[in-house]
Formats: structure tokens, sequence, C-alpha cells
């Protein structure tokens, strides 16, 4: 028997298996409109039992986009059977809890020998989590974008403006940038938000770890190699300032580079050509070089782990990126945002964070910054079921200082509490900020306290 005949045997006597074990849903309707058969994956997907759905008219999956005919057509009242096919059409469908699915119909018209059409079969493709990560993908871009950040980085405060200030400038510049910061403050999003708004915002932006390469590895990252150079380099390989070219190459934790790395380093940025280890045949290279550090460089020149030259040639824009502990007005949109974001990731509902637990992050050194906090509200999701987050969700340091605090407040006499915060508006020049800083609690503290002991602050005063 021919190929074609034993396939057509094979499949008339196999085809519900076939279409059983389908990933898309599949249903036959005549052309009246009655479901004549859906199969497994289309009852998993609507939530009906097929003798639900078996024998009634398709209407009552409530497609947002059907094909019926108008009013005074009896016969054929899916224009799928006039039209014979249909192709990618997003439409809704309704399931039995009365929740809708978002799904791509294909259909088609099966005839008889006669030529006669005798049903419509159609497939429907669920598109819910594609169609989830796609909102997923569009929030977090909103608030990657939002009035009160920049580029990534989030904050309103004073000292968070003044930084995007200077990073608007320093993209305007071919000049080499350092970045100081603490870890966990935002380094990265600082160079990735120079690059985007430079001139070679098109080119590549390549990121080198100093710290996590020894000295030999780290030349042959950063230059390349010659084939043969070394054992193991079986072909030449092009370093990471090649594959900068006409982009932009960040070298973090800059602090930890070898002396005689920074001595090569030096020509580099003076030449504007590098060297593959085991060649000596100079490669023009253009790429604009922005350096991060957590350390501090002058202690280490004094100490002769860093060269002075090559300090004054990298430190030509310096940005320095405050602490979280310096800007603590910016924490409750941190805390928004990531509560967002948190509920983007995880469909879990919580809502927001009680004021008693917004005091104790308030009162928190963050020695981690950004970084850190971002993983308290990773912790509080696991642990909060849903609502608001309050102090018994947070880490265990924070419920310890907690209790502490009740205590003190248990000890204080009122006077004394006036006294702190006289003292604390003062030494601030009356910044309330920073007096809410200084005593370690939040903006909505301090300013409950000021009304409780009858204490007035200069109206102009932040």
């Amino acid at each position: 028997m021919p190929q074609k005949e034993l396939f057509q045997e094979y499949f008339c006597d196999n085809w519900k298996g076939v279409v059983e074990n389908m990933k898309e849903g599949l249903m036959l309707v005549n052309p009246s409109g009655q479901i004549l058969y859906v199969n497994n994956a289309l009852e998993k997907m609507l939530g009906y039992e097929k003798n639900e759905m078996v024998g009634k008219s398709c209407d009552i999956l409530e497609c947002d986009n059907c094909l019926a005919q108008k009013a005074g057509q009896p016969t054929l009242s899916c224009a799928l059977f006039l039209k014979g096919d249909v192709q990618d059409l997003h439409c809704f469908f309704r399931c039995k809890n009365g929740t809708k699915i978002d799904v791509l119909k294909n259909a088609t018209v099966l005839t008889n020998a006669e030529g006669e059409v005798v049903a419509g079969v159609e497939t429907l493709t669920d598109l819910s989590s594609l169609t989830a990560k796609e909102k997923t993908i569009t929030d977090l871009r909103k608030h990657l974008n939002q009035e009160d950040g920049f580029h990534g980085l989030i904050g309103n405060s004073l000292a968070m403006r003044q930084v995007y200030e200077v990073i608007r400038s320093a993209a305007q510049s071919t000049a080499p940038v350092i970045i100081y910061g603490e870890s966990g403050t935002g380094k990265e999003l600082v160079s990735n938000a120079i690059h985007r708004l430079s001139d070679r915002k098109n080119g590549p932006f390549i990121k080198v770890n100093c710290a996590a390469l020894n000295e030999n590895l780290l030349e042959s990252e950063l230059f390349g190699h010659a084939k043969g150079a070394f054992a193991g380099a079986d072909k030449t390989r092009i370093g990471r300032f090649e594959a900068a070219d006409h982009g932009t190459i960040l070298l973090d934790e800059i602090g930890d580079l070898p002396l005689s790395t920074q001595t090569k380093l030096l020509r580099v940025l003076q030449e504007h050509e590098i060297e593959r280890v085991g060649d000596h045949q100079p490669v023009p290279i253009d790429a604009r070089l922005i350096s991060a550090t957590n350390q501090d460089l002058n202690k280490l020149m004094e100490d002769g782990k860093f060269r002075n030259d090559f300090y004054y040639r990298i430190g030509v824009i310096p940005i320095i990126i405050p602490p979280l502990r310096q800007r603590l007005e910016d924490l409750p949109l941190l805390i928004k945002t990531f509560l967002e974001r948190g509920r983007l990731k995880s469909n879990k509902e919580i809502s927001a964070m009680n004021s008693e637990a917004l005091d104790l992050l308030f009162s928190y050194h963050w020695p981690g910054n950004i970084r850190e906090l971002i993983n308290v509200i990773d912790y509080c999701f696991v642990i909060c079921p849903r609502g608001e987050i309050t102090p018994e969700h947070l880490p265990a340091n924070f419920r310890n200082t907690s209790t502490q605090n009740k205590i003190d407040r248990r000890k204080q006499h009122p006077a004394d509490r006036r006294q702190q915060l006289l003292d604390a508006l003062h030494q601030s020049g009356e910044n309330k900020s920073e007096a809410a800083r200084i005593l370690g609690i939040s903006r909505v503290t301090l300013w409950k306290q000021l009304k409780k002991h009858n204490i007035t602050v200069n109206k102009a005063a932040h």
C-alpha cells in the first residue's frame, strides 16, 4: 500500500489519540454552531467537562470576537462557514468559573466527499501566560521610568536630583568618569544611565568586575590574547576593550586593580590603543571609560596600592552616590516601588507597609543600602501572607530593634524627648529630613512628635 494511504489509514484509526494529546485546545462545531467535540486540552483550558459543552451552542463560550452572522440568515450562523477559514484571531473566551481567557484562534471548515460543509474545526492556543508576562514587563518598564526616578535609579531627594544632573552632564562628555559609592548604592545603574544618554548609546556597553579575576586572567580579559600566548590559548581572542569599541566599558571595583595592570591601562588611556597578551601589534580602540569603586582611592594611594597618575587620569568626572542612610526621605518611595515590583512578580496581594514597620526601617543604618532594602522586601513577600507588612514580617534584626525601641520609650521622660528633638533640629539646621535621620525615625513620626511637644519649625526648612 502506498505510504500516503498507509498514513491516512493510520490517522483515521488513531485520530482521537492524536487530538487528545495536543497542547492546543480543539473544538468541532456544526454549521449551526452546535459543539460536536472538544479535546482534553480545551476541557482543561476552559474548566468545563466535555459533556457540559458537547451538544450545546458555542454561544456558551461567549467569544468576544465571534464571527456570527446578522439576524435574517438562519443557515450557516457562523461566518467561518462562509469565509472558509480564520487565521490568528485574537479573542477572549469565557471559562466555566466566569473568568476570561486570552486565546489565539485558528479555524477551517471540513467538507464531505460531495464538497458540502459539514463542520468547522477550531484550534485555540492559551495566551494567558504570555499576556501576563507582557503586562509585567510593561509595568516594570513603567516603574523604571517613573517621574520620581531616573533610568532605573529611584529617588526624588535633593541628593539624588544632584546625582541625576551630574549624570546628564557626564553623558554629554567623552572624559573618563569615576563613580564612588558603597556596595548596593546603584553604581552600575549610574553607569548604564550615562551610556544610554550618551552619543554612544547604540554601541556596546561592556562590564568588567576587576575584583573577580586574578592578575593574569584580568589582562587577558581586558586586552585579549594572541594564539599561543599561554597554555590553553589555542586561538586569538579579543578583549573587553576591543569589544567595547565605539561604546562604553565599565571597570567595576577598580580599586582592586594590580599596579601592573594600572600601568598598562594608563597607556591605553593615553594612546587609545591596546596590545593583546602575547602580541606586540597595537590595536586602536575607541571606548569611553567609566570606573566604579566602593574604596577610598586616596587611602590606597597613600598606601602605595594605587598610582597617582592613573587616579587623575580616570577621575576626570567624579560622581558620588549617597548611601541610603543619607537620603532616608527616599525610603517611602523606594518601599512603594519595590512592593509594586514584588506584587508583579509574585501575584501576592500585599498592599503596603504599616507605620510601625516603616519606622523600624527608618531607624535602621542600612549598611547594604538599596540592595539590602530589596532583600528585606523580598523576605517580607515570603513571610507576609497578604495585606499590610507589619514588624512581625520583617527580618529578626528589625524585630529586635523594635523591642529595644519600646523599652527606651518607656524609660524616657517627656522633657528629655523634647530636648532631643530640639537638639536634633539645631544640629540639622532645622532640616526635618536630617533631624529625623539623626533621631532614627521617619519624617512622619518626627512631625507627630514635634506637634506633641509643641515645637514649631521654620516652614522653609525641609
